[in-house]
């Protein structure tokens, strides 16, 4: 019980997030830095870092380890997502 619980409040903390800020706790998942991530979506480093740092007092995570966790546990990354090809 505790663990439903628990899957539905993280499950409603992802559903705070805006598409922009999903997208990029998808791609810290896999890995990808900050230069990466602003690159791969066309915009600036400042932006990504904006949108992160929006994103994790939503997932209720401070630091960008434990955001990566989220997204493995809620599913938004999987083992085997494509990292950057500097770090296959």
């Amino acid at each position: 019980m505790r663990i439903a619980r628990a899957q539905r409040e993280l499950a409603d903390r992802v559903a705070e997030l805006t598409a922009r800020e999903l997208q990029i706790v998808r791609l810290v998942g896999t890995g990808r830095n900050n230069r990466e991530i602003a690159e791969e979506l066309r915009i600036s480093e400042a932006t990504v870092k904006t949108h992160l740092n929006r994103a994790m007092p939503k997932l209720g995570v401070s630091t960008r380890a434990q955001a990566v966790v989220i997204a493995y546990e809620t599913g938004l990354v999987r083992v085997g997502s494509r990292l950057p090809r500097d770090r296959r």
